[in-house]
């Protein structure tokens, strides 16, 4: 699909592994957790497969794995809150300081500000963890709303976010654009009823980007501007 930003009034945007290569600083982050409650590491891979689902998530995929048990156990332990607490103190300590922007980033989500499109984040990372990531590397003011996994009541695949920016910016879905590395994006994208265009570099559980079928699959974001 050969459209231009020209068409979209809107832009949004997933956070982890779309505009930062966050998966470096939250393993480190989980397996300083685990360390902390004489749990073997978990492997950089396995974190990268687990990014997606909110970082919560990832840490109770991690905990089942370091001990050797089930996701569904992990939830339903009164040790959760505890080790949950941990993670979070370890991760808001390590937030900035082996992610990084990916190519192009900065550059064009401020031509595209120039352009008059509204920009949007849409992430299922909760919102703590999200407003330490994006003031990390200095692209909160960029946005005109962040939505995290926190923000409303249900989060990606559901729709609700896409919809609530639209809504909020007056755009028409045919003049938004959503723009992610998962099948989790591509999802909700599509429920949606906005087009997605899909970056292969990211986290997608180990599946390549073009099986989701994405409308177009783009090398780095700076396309958005051609």
């Amino acid at each position: 699909m050969s459209a231009n930003v020209q068409a979209f009034d809107l832009a949004m945007f997933d956070l982890d592994g779309t505009l930062v290569a966050t998966a470096g600083e939250i393993g480190d982050a989980v397996n300083d957790t685990l360390v902390r409650f004489e749990l073997p590491a978990v492997s950089q891979v396995q974190v990268e497969r687990w990014i997606g689902h909110g970082t919560r998530e990832l840490l109770i995929q991690a905990l089942a794995s370091a001990s050797d048990t089930t996701a569904e156990v992990i939830r339903s332990s009164s040790s959760l809150s505890l080790i949950a607490a941990e993670f979070d103190r370890h991760y808001q300590r390590r937030c900035g300081t082996r992610s990084q922007l990916y190519p192009q980033v900065r550059d064009t989500l401020l031509a595209l500000r120039e352009r008059g499109v509204k920009l949007a984040v849409v992430t299922n990372k909760e919102s703590r963890y999200t407003a330490t990531v994006l003031d990390a590397h200095r692209l909160a003011p960029l946005f005109d709303r962040v939505i995290s996994g926190d923000t409303l009541p249900t989060k990606k695949p559901d729709p609700a976010g896409i919809h609530s920016c639209l809504t909020q910016f007056g755009a028409a879905a045919e003049r938004a654009l959503f723009v992610g590395d998962s099948s989790i994006d591509v999802a909700t994208a599509r429920n949606a009823g906005v087009r997605v265009w899909a970056l292969p570099y990211g986290y997608n559980m180990g599946e390549p980007i073009t099986a989701n079928q994405p409308d177009r699959v783009i090398p780095d974001i700076s396309v958005l501007l051609n």
